[in-house]
């Protein structure tokens, strides 16, 4: 048999559970709202009760997804007001003290289109841990943030949460935050999408390659996951068009747009940013583009 259609957001796994918008509102444990922040549709979802996580196949937390359609357009500051807005976001799930310490875990396979967003990502942090240790009153206003790339099992033979684990032992992080492609089943969420929740991640759920979750209980510190959605699996393309999921015996297949490699570039580019101003007080992109290049 084939698996059931497959999601990493828990807004699509909410649709899935209730055929109409007041089914969807009714199901039990869980808890909705929309807001609008820097010109984006910020969708808000709690899960508060094992019931609901169960009813959804999502671990009890908070998840936020956020519609970057108006970055995609390239609207005038556009690129600004996403990357700030994402990046309050994400300071309200961290709510992290002055001196705390962030790594952040950038997973994927930069040489996998679609699953590069992560290690593209690395690119556009500020990396600080090791500024702040040699050069103490200089980069005293600065958070310590480290980054790891571990990788995927195939290419180095080593789990990405041992990896993690490894580093988060040395570093000793406050909180990680950890940034990775995600799979939807809804083609206009595809690539227009930033999902940020506080209840980890588990890499290669959305296609069916599990793997070990990076979370609080794996890791022990808060983690914050950032997902932005790459591919949908050809069962769903097929049902959206036709109604119905393909035979069992058709091959498996993921689809993802033809201007990925543009999309995971910009995306890539906007998480980094966006995760610098919620790092960071008084940033600009200024700031930024000078840190990083």
């Amino acid at each position: 048999m084939k698996p059931a259609i497959r999601t990493d957001l828990a807004l699509e796994s909410r649709e899935l559970a209730g055929a109409t918008a007041e089914e969807q509102a009714r199901i039990p444990g869980v808890r909705f709202s929309r807001r609008k922040l820097g010109g984006m549709h910020i969708d808000v979802m709690d899960i508060t009760t094992q019931e609901g996580a169960d009813r959804l196949c999502k671990p009890v937390g908070r998840y936020v997804t956020v519609e970057i359609d108006r970055f995609l357009r390239r609207r005038d500051d556009a690129f600004t007001d996403s990357a700030q807005g994402i990046g309050q976001l994400l300071r309200e799930l961290l709510d992290l003290k002055r001196d705390s310490g962030v790594l952040v875990a950038c997973l994927g396979n930069p040489a996998i289109t679609p699953d590069a967003i992560g290690p593209l990502c690395a690119r556009n942090i500020m990396v600080t841990r090791h500024l702040k240790e040699r050069m103490p009153e200089t980069f005293q206003p600065f958070r310590s943030v480290a980054v790891v790339c571990p990788g995927v099992l195939g290419t180095t033979g080593i789990e990405s949460a041992a990896l993690v684990g490894a580093a988060v032992r040395e570093v000793k992080p406050d909180a990680v935050i950890a940034i990775d492609a995600l799979a939807a089943r809804n083609l206009h969420r595809l690539c227009r999408t930033v999902q940020i929740c506080d209840t980890g991640i588990s890499p290669g759920s959305g296609v069916g390659n599990h793997r070990y979750a990076l979370n609080q209980k794996s890791l022990g510190v808060p983690v914050i996951a950032v997902g932005v959605p790459t591919v949908v699996d050809m069962g769903t393309v097929v049902q959206d068009l036709g109604g119905s999921l393909p035979e069992d015996d058709s091959p498996e297949m993921i689809v993802t747009p033809r201007d990925i490699d543009s999309f995971v570039s910009d995306a890539a580019k906007l998480v980094g940013y966006a995760l610098n101003f919620a790092l960071h007080e008084g940033l600009t992109i200024g700031d930024i583009d000078l840190f990083v290049s």
